[in-house]
């Protein structure tokens, strides 16, 4: 796919990853028109329920990738950790206009954590290690608390320890003996965690969806609140971040970073090449969504001037929650309720999530006051 090419319904749009974020990328996609197809491992995946057609394969099966580039127009995906060799065999068609480059920053803490140095970009001290050894001599420079974690791989907490005090250092040490190439990382403590999700268009083109508030329960994002309560000098500091980046990046499509708020400071934390779980409240709550902006970027179509139209938050349902979410549903007037079509409700498993929208904020927290009482009655 060239660049500025635009591409019209119904073309297909293939995407790697079959789960929720492809679902909701899919249903937008097929709500304007497009065909779908899917490449994921598991038969039947969020995503192949509302796509035209799966590829049901490994994300790293070349004939697979293949045969989704051969029959798709263009393509994207629904999480970072793609095969690198993959995405550029992909780019070399011309069909992923997202590129390799923002996969290969993303997955690696390191070059992530680079990039933004480079950029000059506020973020917390960081040492790169690969053994025990290595460890014990970075975390003798640091203050604590600190974390340590894999710069490959992890998510939801997994993957990383936190380091209270220097007592913890052989714990640090073993943990980098056993993962081999780590990442430490001064522990910010701070006042709230923000995330910035915008979409980016092929000819530079960036909209930045209202800062959402974001609050993790056992590391796993529980709930996002819209507008986040935060001053203007701060929103003025995520925003020209979140563009720096973009532009060196040469980001297509819709891309989040997380940060975190200290006074009038904020941290780079992470970033995610693609549609975010605190993205999500845009469905109802903005005038398009992040997936059909999403949707535009990649297909060469113009990006909408976005609005927030109401107030809202969006919370997490976890396999521990889906009883009472559907012995609520029967009853509740107000909550839009995504469900993600996943076969078993695992515990700390996002099975979907539910948004609260109204004009004021005070009317948003008795929505949701009232549906936790059908869950508890």
């Amino acid at each position: 796919m060239q660049k500025n090419k635009t591409l019209l319904p119904p073309h297909t749009i293939g995407i790697i990853g079959g789960g929720q974020l492809g679902r909701m990328m899919a249903i937008a996609a097929r709500y304007m028109g497009y065909k779908v197809a899917v490449l994921d491992p598991t038969p039947n995946c969020p995503t192949a329920q509302v796509a035209d057609i799966q590829i049901t394969a490994a994300y790293d099966d070349m004939n697979a990738i293949k045969e989704l580039t051969e029959i798709s127009d263009v393509i994207t995906y629904e999480f970072e950790n793609v095969d690198l060799t993959a995405a550029a065999y992909i780019e070399k068609q011309g069909k992923l206009p997202q590129g390799a480059y923002a996969l290969e920053v993303t997955q690696n803490r390191e070059k992530e954590k680079s990039l933004m140095q480079e950029m000059n970009l506020p973020i917390p001290e960081f040492a790169i290690v690969a053994n025990a050894e290595e460890c014990r001599e970075a975390l003798r420079a640091f203050t604590f608390p600190a974390v340590i974690k894999t710069c490959r791989g992890g998510y939801d907490g997994k993957g990383q320890i936190k380091l209270n005090s220097i007592e913890d250092t052989e714990q640090a040490a073993q943990f980098a003996e056993e993962h081999g190439y780590c990442i430490i990382e001064q522990w910010i403590t701070f006042d709230k965690e923000i995330s910035v999700v915008f979409t980016r268009s092929q000819n530079g083109k960036i909209t930045i969806f209202p800062i959402a508030e974001n609050e993790h329960r056992d590391h796993i994002l529980y709930q996002t609140t819209v507008p986040a309560t935060i001053s203007p000098i701060i929103q003025d500091k995520a925003y020209e971040a979140a563009k720096i980046l973009a532009d060196q990046m040469k980001i297509v499509g819709t891309f989040a970073i997380e940060m975190f708020v200290q006074g009038n400071r904020i941290f780079l934390n992470e970033m995610a090449p693609r549609p975010h779980n605190s993205g999500h409240y845009t469905i109802e709550a903005c005038n398009i969504s992040q997936f059909s902006q999403h949707v535009r970027a990649i297909c060469g179509l113009p990006l909408v001037d976005i609005e927030l139209l109401n107030k809202a938050v969006m919370i997490n349902i976890l396999g521990e929650d889906m009883d009472g979410v559907l012995k609520a549903l029967p009853q509740a007037e107000d909550g839009f309720v995504h469900l993600y079509g996943k076969a078993e409700p695992k515990e700390k498993r996002k099975m979907g999530h539910i948004t609260f929208i109204a004009e004021k904020e005070e009317t948003v927290q008795k929505q949701i006051e009232a549906f936790n009482a059908f869950i508890n009655g």
